[in-house]
């Protein structure tokens, strides 16, 4: 017969497999519209002079000019002499639903980039490490964002720039006690073929060097930015995404376990292929000496730019980005049931998904895409958000997507209130009232909800229930 141990008088070794604390800290930060080091008033001026204190020019110029990255001669992809950083590829697509089958250029970066921010309380109030950083594609170029934004390829210096800075804290020693949040999410899959990034918060106690360019900012300043057109860059608003922010509803129109369900059987209903092809001969899409384009003038072109920025880690190079053919509109329509505030979320099916299918804006598109369609044809609920009351939009602000792939792409984000005459309680295939609160939980996993969907969550949690 075995011998009994007797249980060790130390200290268990398991412990809450939640912080209850960390919602409480995070709604504090949300509350506090001041911080300790960076006045919200003195931020525009701040953030001018990091732009007045550094050099930074963007040129668009032929694909011969572009230094380091060529056309393949058998496949015609366009690729880094590296091997590092991304591919500008083909894609052949096929789905079960409209539109059906096309073929569109697409970038494919398998490396897996972090987004980090840094939190620290000061005075109590948890703040947050933001840097004001270049990319060539804002319309603005200089936004806020997080404290780390690299590739792999940046942050192991294939460039032979400067090293990232921060990059330690999530990386080399990472006390998982202090993370915060910490999920891999897809960025566009209309745009990036399988792409994720490691969106993370991680939580500091000890003295951090503040570094020019960066600052310490409360989510109730962020807010206040998030409110902007064109301050706050998507890398910011996907990791802020992931905070997990106290839900104060304690019912929903579906329950976890249905929303779930519904969620599963939209990804197993859909059958999607996606296929990289060669770039070269591309059907649609034709190319001369500046760009890449679909024959019918519509979705994106693929360019090519020249760049000059003083506080990057290197300071001077060339790269190609996909510039879309006009304004986004990016939307949830919104309201009360039961007395607690829904948004509707679409089934989104995009070719460069990992997993088929994410939950996205109940509008997602370019309308001058649809302009030549029929009604029938139009994206469902477009016309609703474009024809909106004022009075009925909640939140609204332009905002640019990654400006690092792509040039002056921007989307009028907005979430706009509806009747029950408007939207049903059921609403059509594909589409499902959930609670912001449902869509926060859903964040710290993989792949749920996608990278437009996350920004809104992110505008969602600055504005509050108001």
């Amino acid at each position: 017969m075995p011998e009994l141990v007797a249980p060790s008088a130390g200290p268990s070794p398991v412990r809450p497999r939640s912080d209850a604390a960390l919602p409480d800290r995070i709604a504090t930060s949300a509350a506090t519209p001041q911080g300790a080091l960076l006045s919200t008033e003195d931020f525009a001026d701040w953030l001018a002079g990091r732009g007045r204190a550094n050099q930074f020019r963007v040129d668009r110029i032929p694909f011969a000019e572009l230094q380091d990255w060529s056309f393949d001669g058998r496949t015609g992809n366009l690729g880094h002499r590296s091997g590092r950083f991304f591919t500008v590829e083909g894609l052949h697509a096929t789905v079960d639903g409209p539109p059906g089958e096309w073929h569109q250029p697409i970038i494919r970066q398998p490396e897996v980039g972090i987004l980090g921010i840094l939190a620290k309380e000061f005075d109590g109030v948890l703040h947050f490490l933001m840097q004001a950083k270049m990319e060539p594609g804002n319309p603005n170029l200089l936004q806020l964002s997080p404290t780390v934004q690299a590739t792999r390829s940046n942050y192991s210096k294939v460039h032979k720039g400067a090293d990232v800075r921060y990059i330690e804290y999530f990386t080399r020693g990472l006390d998982r006690r202090r993370v915060l949040a910490d999920a891999l999410q897809s960025e566009h899959g209309s745009w990036f073929y399988h792409k994720s990034n490691r969106n993370m918060v991680v939580e500091v106690t000890e003295d951090v060097p503040l570094h020019d360019g960066f600052c310490w900012l409360t989510l109730g300043q962020i807010a206040t930015l998030l409110r902007l057109d064109n301050v706050v860059n998507m890398d910011s608003r996907t990791v802020l995404a992931c905070l997990p922010f106290t839900d104060r509803a304690e019912a929903a129109l579906h329950s976890d376990t249905e929303l779930l369900s519904w969620f599963t059987a939209q990804r197993a209903g859909h059958d999607v292929r996606a296929t990289p092809v060669p770039l070269a001969g591309l059907p649609g899409w034709v190319r001369d000496e500046y760009t890449i384009a679909h024959e019918q003038e519509r979705y994106f072109k693929v360019v090519a730019v020249s760049v000059v920025a003083g506080n990057r880690e290197v300071t001077r190079w060339t790269q190609p980005l996909f510039e879309p053919c006009g304004t986004g509109v990016t939307a949830f329509l919104s309201r009360r049931i039961g007395g607690v505030r829904h948004v509707l979320a679409h089934a989104r099916v995009e070719g460069g998904f990992l997993d088929t299918v994410e939950l996205g804006p109940t509008v997602q598109c370019t309308p001058g895409n649809y302009a030549h369609l029929d009604d029938a044809a139009r994206p469902p609920f477009l016309d609703l958000v474009l024809g909106a009351d004022p009075a009925s939009i909640r939140y609204e602000a332009r905002h640019s997507e990654e400006g690092g792939r792509f040039l002056n792409a921007e989307s009028r984000y907005l979430v706009v209130d509806v009747a029950e005459s408007q939207v049903p309680l059921d609403p059509p295939a594909g589409y499902l009232w959930v609670t912001p609160g449902q869509l926060t939980s859903l964040v710290r996993h993989n792949h749920y909800v996608n990278v437009q969907a996350r920004t809104l969550l992110a505008c969602l949690n600055a504005i509050g229930d108001d």
